[in-house]
């Protein structure tokens, strides 16, 4: 989200993250942004004057309360991260608010109290609140990547906000994307491969922590990356090399991804680097925001908050 903001003009004043790997990811690959590590329940806006009053205050707290993968599991409402990040936005008052979480939140009459709780909290602050569900795919990012996003502005700039809405000339495929790097350890199977893997992919989920090793989703996910001709059973530590063998009666044999192919598929620039062990670094792939997304979304805001 950072990446894509930045793209749309945005500066940021400070960056946190509850995250060791993460955080230092952001500080390897922009050494003059202010990164602290901090549990979003103990930010103190105050605490921070600098970030009081800011233009955007952004934002894609734990899925884990609304999400399919998370079985939704309930969370005392104290210790709720989205609750949290709208009350600490209430805290800083911005001129815009974007918070992104899990389509569910923004759609489903199961989450309608939710809604109810965001727009009386950001509207006695003066905010009003729209939220959409937006695919990446439409961005140029090659996933089924669905995204709730939640925008709060005071109601003269959201009179000016519209959201972004992309394209619907589709994403490359992940063959599109991948064969130059399947190809990178003189896999001579890999032009072959890239016709195989003529779709855009499923969702790339990163998992919460302590759930185990790095891989690329439930069951039903690593079929449709099996149907790519990927093996999703765990992540690649490099490409296949010249050697590799694939049966395509035996999925074993497909090739995995590795992090940087997986950070391909978000988007993300081809110089960035991440921080940690293999499962972590897959972890902050899985869980960003796309940068197009971020950055289209942006863009909307940027004009919404410029002045007539």
């Amino acid at each position: 989200m950072a990446i894509g903001l930045e793209a749309a003009g945005f500066d940021p004043v400070m960056l946190f993250d509850e995250d060791t790997d993460a955080c230092a990811t952001l500080r390897i690959n922009r050494p003059t942004w202010d990164v602290r590590e901090y549990d979003l329940f103990e930010f103190i806006g105050n605490d921070h004057p600098q970030v009081l009053d800011v233009d955007l205050f952004a934002g894609a707290p734990p899925r884990v309360p609304y999400s399919v993968a998370g079985n939704r599991r309930a969370v005392e409402r104290t210790r709720d991260p989205f609750r949290a990040a709208v009350w600490l936005a209430a805290e800083i008052q911005p001129k815009a608010i974007l918070l992104d979480n899990v389509p569910a939140l923004v759609k489903e009459d199961a989450f309608r109290g939710e809604r109810d709780f965001i727009r009386d909290e950001l509207g006695n602050c003066g905010y009003e609140v729209e939220w959409v569900v937006l695919d990446a795919q439409r961005f140029g990012v090659p996933q089924r990547r669905p995204h709730g996003l939640i925008v709060g502005m005071a109601p003269e700039h959201l009179a000016r906000f519209s959201w972004p809405v992309g394209n619907d000339h589709g994403a490359p495929t992940v063959g599109d994307v991948l064969r130059k790097s399947m190809a990178s350890r003189g896999w001579p199977g890999a032009e072959e491969w890239g016709r195989q893997a003529n779709e855009i992919a499923p969702t790339i989920v990163g998992g919460a922590k302590g759930r185990g090793g790095a891989d690329l989703g439930p069951s039903r996910t690593k079929d449709i990356w099996a149907r790519l001709c990927v093996n999703g059973a765990s992540v690649a530590d490099q490409p296949p090399g010249p050697d590799h063998i694939v049966d395509p009666n035996d999925r074993k044999t497909f090739p995995k991804l590795t992090v940087e192919q997986a950070a391909d598929l978000q988007g993300f620039p081809a110089e960035w680097s991440f921080s940690g062990r293999k499962t972590s670094r897959f972890r902050q792939v899985g869980h960003a925001v796309p940068p197009a997304l971020a950055e289209a979304v942006g863009k909307s805001i940027a004009v919404a908050l410029a002045t007539a």
